[in-house]
């Protein structure tokens, strides 16, 4: 990242065709504050971030997102009313620890993008703590044990596993299953339809970009398990993405401290959360997440009866489809992408291997 001052005149970094200019940021933080400075953060593949210094002292982080249809997915379309949704729900829970909305630009004239400006979270991303392995380090350990106690309380949060959508559906509570936007079409009356039609859109995507996914197969594992889907009745309300590099923790003892990212959220099975926590994990959850889920939610969450095991796959499975066609539309680069291609076909194999 680079730090820049008011006199950078053109932007806040100059060599990224996703940069923000400078003026444009004054301009939609005026009702805040004059921009002393700002800092683009780096770690996200997806949205642009910045971390500004208002003339009185307070930090806050701006962050816009692409708007252009034909590079996002379905489920994709405008993440970041999404998240300002999310964390305006979250507002009446402190203990989901996510920034509050300052403002939102939704206009789109002072940016090509929507902008959404949040207060800044004490602490630092899991990610830069430093940790050591969790079987040795006990800060590493904590903050394995809070995540799992983090995914209950917004799992049972009052009020919001019943929250109105982003966009109105043909009644309050007639499509209580899906993401926010509902102008997405990926919300539904049970769990079952919902997930068919996430993951249908997913395949429906990828052939966009010239992404070749056995789509077949998958929709046949699909329909066979329709029944294992069946069994989520109630809706929670599901984060999807909470990986290190969302957590911000305590340096000194891995308190988790703040969370951030919850763009990607959608109400449907509480199951869903540990996979979007650990997306390349073929095998067992991890145990310090699900004691601390149980820490707050007696007899935790189940991953062992049949049900669940089969779900748990069709999730991976699903989250291993997306991340297999972003790579092309996110125009991913570097030595790293072939064999991260590769892992992730492998991972794949062994989800279907498991519904099968």
């Amino acid at each position: 990242m680079r730090r820049v001052t008011l006199a950078d005149e053109t932007s806040v970094t100059s060599t990224d065709a996703t940069d923000v200019p400078l003026d444009a940021l004054r301009t939609v933080l005026a009702p805040l504050g004059t921009v002393v400075s700002a800092e683009r953060l780096t770690g996200g593949m997806f949205a642009t971030s910045y971390r500004v210094v208002l003339d009185d002292g307070v930090r806050v982080i701006v962050k816009t997102a692409p708007t252009a249809t034909e590079k996002l997915l379905t489920y994709e379309l405008d993440l970041v009313r999404s998240e300002a949704h999310v964390y305006r729900l979250a507002e009446q829970h402190p203990q989901l620890l996510m920034p509050r909305v300052l403002l939102t630009d939704e206009t789109r004239s002072v940016l090509p993008s929507d902008a959404l400006v949040v207060s800044h979270l004490d602490g630092v991303p899991l990610t830069d703590a430093g940790f050591g392995p969790a079987d040795t380090d006990p800060r590493a350990a904590r903050a394995e044990h809070e995540l799992g106690a983090y995914m209950a309380r917004l799992h049972t949060a009052p009020g919001l596993a019943w929250a109105r959508a982003l966009t109105p559906t043909d009644g309050e509570h007639d499509r209580p299953f899906g993401y926010p936007n509902a102008a997405s079409g990926l919300v539904g009356r049970t769990w079952t339809e919902t997930f068919t039609a996430m993951v249908d859109a997913v395949l429906d995507d990828a052939p966009r970009w010239g992404v070749e996914l056995p789509a077949d197969l998958v929709r046949s594992a699909v329909a066979r398990h329709r029944s294992a889907l069946a069994d989520v009745t109630q809706p929670a309300l599901v984060h999807t993405d909470l990986w290190a590099g969302n957590l911000f923790v305590d340096a000194a003892t891995g308190e988790i401290v703040g969370v951030i990212d919850p763009e990607r959220a959608f109400w449907g099975d509480p199951l869903h959360e540990v996979v979007g926590a650990d997306c390349h994990n073929t095998g067992p959850v991890n145990p310090r997440v699900l004691a601390g889920y149980a820490s707050v939610v007696p007899g935790g969450l189940d991953v062992t009866s049949p049900s669940a095991r089969t779900r748990l796959a069709l999730y991976r499975t699903f989250l291993t489809l997306i991340l297999l066609t972003e790579i092309t539309p996110r125009a991913f680069d570097g030595d790293w992408v072939p064999g991260y291609r590769a892992e992730l076909w492998r991972a794949l194999d062994v989800h279907l291997a498991a519904l099968a």
